[in-house]
């Protein structure tokens, strides 16, 4: 890897922006925002389920998906963060 390739978020972290800029937002649309494939949102948005930091609710045929702001990060030098503070630093009206 270049170093013009690398980012300061992971592949987990971008899709939870992409979520929280865009609830209703397809997996598709999250995908081509973040650039990975379909497959590896699905295994991203699971794993942001599964460990309480995301919600899903089907709408219809689609998913909404609601960001838990008061959950904290999971890694010691960040645990003191909750997702709402990092989120309102990288997303314009976060909710």
């Amino acid at each position: 890897m270049s170093r013009a390739e690398w980012t300061f978020l992971s592949n987990h972290g971008h899709v939870l922006v992409s979520l929280a800029r865009d609830p209703d937002a397809r997996t598709r649309d999250v995908a081509e925002v973040v650039g990975i494939t379909e497959r590896a949102v699905q295994q991203i948005v699971r794993d942001l389920v599964d460990q309480g930091y995301v919600r899903k609710e089907k709408v219809g045929r689609r998913n909404r998906y609601a960001v838990d702001r008061g959950a904290h990060f999971r890694h010691s030098l960040e645990a003191g963060l909750t997702i709402g503070e990092f989120l309102d630093l990288v997303v314009r009206d976060a909710s």
